[in-house]
């Protein structure tokens, strides 16, 4: 075992930790970036039609041809709008999740890859008359690798299963409106 207390080697594996939750927050902050660019132009979209629309609506006399106009068309532009809305930002959550992954899956490879060179180490370097203990380490060295590919198959299957909500939630059928003679 080194004699030094203050372990350098650690050091990278601390870097790395920080690096990745760099990336991270990058990730999030660049999704809520372009959620937000959405939200805003969503946001003017919605003021402009809704302005033209009005205005539209104040030269129509019978009221019946109103309330047509308003179902034929406001209703339709409306779900236009809101359909496109969540296909920008399922496409979003999607770009964010698939980075997410990769981060977490090398921050994962890149711990797994630090604890075998530290158990290499430490096995390598064992007193005389230790092995038992030797025996010992290995086998929970051994489980915290199984533990490791545990955490990995989970982590995968969670953001699969995001993404495949994403996918179910942008196929979802959108409302089928017909227009009506003005």
């Amino acid at each position: 075992m080194s004699k030094n207390p203050f372990d350098m080697s650690a050091m990278p594996g601390q870097q790395r930790a920080i690096d990745a939750t760099t990336a991270a927050g990058r990730v999030a902050t660049e999704s809520a970036q372009a959620i937000a660019k959405i939200n805003q132009q969503a946001a003017q979209e919605l003021a402009e039609l809704v302005q033209k629309r009005v205005s539209e609506l104040m030269q129509t006399q019978d009221p019946r041809t109103a309330f047509e106009y308003v179902h034929a068309e406001v209703l339709q532009d409306a779900a236009k709008e809101v359909t496109q809305y969540q296909h920008q930002l399922m496409q979003i959550l999607k770009s964010g999740n698939q980075e997410l992954a990769a981060i977490a899956e090398n921050l994962i490879q890149e711990s797994k890859a630090d604890l075998i060179h530290f158990v290499n180490d430490a096995t390598n370097n064992a007193p005389i008359g230790s092995e038992a203990y030797v025996s010992v380490f290995k086998t929970s060295f051994n489980n915290a690798l199984q533990n490791f590919e545990l955490i990995r198959s989970a982590m995968n299957d969670s953001y699969a299963n995001f993404e495949k909500g994403i996918e179910s939630m942008s196929k979802l059928p959108t409302p089928k409106v017909t227009p009506s003679k003005k």
